[in-house]
């Protein structure tokens, strides 16, 4: 096996997000919702205390990664401020809402113009509105990872500082998947990380992991935390 290789991998991930609709900077009459803890299990969102920043803007209907990527790459010279978007699914007790998720954009006021941007390219925002208040949820995210592998089974962004991945035998939806990390966690004397599920195509086969994130990201403290996932699930 080659270590240190650098891949493009195709994904998705579930976590739970609590949301909160913004009101100002957005076109008038849709619905934008920001991420209140990005990861909810590490209670310092970032080293310097700034949690990063999550919007995701809901849409008319469900479209595909692609065409979000290629509308995206369309507009996406035509804006002085950089920006991150990708696909997202938010589930709401018994809604599902289609979303753009924005991140790594340095100014709030870009976010209008990006969903202006967006409708011209022909993906739809979805004009309604939400009273305002906190709304619990789990999020897919559809997206392609830039990964490099350091070991057998445990993977770096190249990306997303702070962010890692390790491979599980099994899918776990995500009751199991928290049993699973609150026992991990008992037994683990390393920093605190937030961990999610998700599945990435890989060598022919489809495979499991979990996200880890934490700022302490390192081959070795991958390696321990995925010992401990594969003990647990025995």
């Amino acid at each position: 096996m080659e270590y240190n290789k650098k891949m493009e991998l195709f994904s998705n991930i579930l976590k739970p997000v609590t949301l909160v609709p913004i009101e100002e900077k957005i076109i008038p009459g849709t619905l934008v919702l920001e991420s209140m803890n990005p990861f909810p299990d590490y209670y310092n969102d970032a080293p310097d205390g700034a949690p990063p920043v999550y919007l995701y803007i809901a849409l008319d209907r469900l479209y595909t990664l692609e065409e979000i990527l290629l509308a995206t790459q369309g507009f996406q010279r035509d804006f002085s401020e950089p920006f991150d978007a990708g696909k997202g699914v938010l589930t709401l007790v018994d809604e599902t809402i289609p979303a753009i998720r924005l991140r790594h954009f340095g100014d709030y006021n870009i976010v209008a113009g990006l969903q202006e941007a967006y409708e011209k390219n022909g993906i739809r925002c979805l004009h309604r509105t939400k009273k305002p208040g906190k709304y619990e949820a789990m999020v897919k995210i559809v997206k392609f990872l830039s990964l490099k592998q350091l070991s057998a089974g445990v993977f770096i962004d190249l990306k997303e500082d702070y962010h890692g991945y390790i491979t599980l035998p099994e899918f776990l939806n995500w009751k199991n998947f928290q049993k699973l990390t609150r026992q991990v966690k008992y037994n683990w004397e390393g920093s605190g990380f937030d961990a999610a599920p998700g599945t990435f195509y890989l060598d022919g086969q489809l495979q499991c992991f979990a996200r880890i994130y934490s700022p302490k990201i390192s081959a070795g403290y991958l390696d321990e935390i995925r010992k401990l996932y594969l003990e647990k699930i025995g």
